[in-house]
């Protein structure tokens, strides 16, 4: 079974937190394509990109944002994809970008990492996945397997 995830990114000082998210995503075989879209910036192209998601062929969004971190509420507000939002840890030690993210009104649910949280927005992302694959279950069954083996080698 083939996936498509988005990496959305408010700019491009956010990429090297959010690369780790696409190193995550082709650990398990699932391609991605990552965009610099902001909620503030290009609003026009932000709504553009998460109102034809789906029709793109994405079945999640990972969108990784700082300081007025308003990208994943865009994303949610515009698609019915689910969203993984990762607060970047631009100012205020990233505790800005972890309100903004995560204090989404009722009705626009946000899953929300901890601040740079990259690899973990991809695991969420996996996770959704393997819901309706058992090809990618294993490989997340493997992958918790190894990390496990990992921390007890010390």
């Amino acid at each position: 079974m083939s996936h498509k995830v988005a990496i959305v990114i408010g700019s491009g000082s956010d990429r090297p937190v959010m690369e780790k998210a696409g190193e995550m995503l082709e650990e398990f075989g699932i391609d991605h394509h990552t965009q610099v879209l902001s909620a503030h910036k290009t609003p026009d192209e932000a709504i553009h990109f998460a109102t034809t998601a789906a029709e793109q062929g994405f079945e999640v969004i990972i969108a990784g944002a700082g300081k007025a971190a308003h990208l994943a509420g865009v994303m949610a507000a515009k698609s019915l994809l689910p969203v993984i939002g990762v607060p970047i840890s631009a100012t205020l030690d990233g505790m800005d970008a972890l309100l903004a993210t995560v204090q989404m009104p009722t009705g626009i649910p946000v899953a929300t990492v901890a601040i740079d949280g990259a690899n973990n927005a991809a695991l969420l992302a996996v996770a959704i996945l393997a819901i309706s694959d058992e090809e990618l279950t294993g490989k997340l069954i493997q992958y918790r397997k190894d990390l496990a083996a990992k921390t007890l080698a010390g």
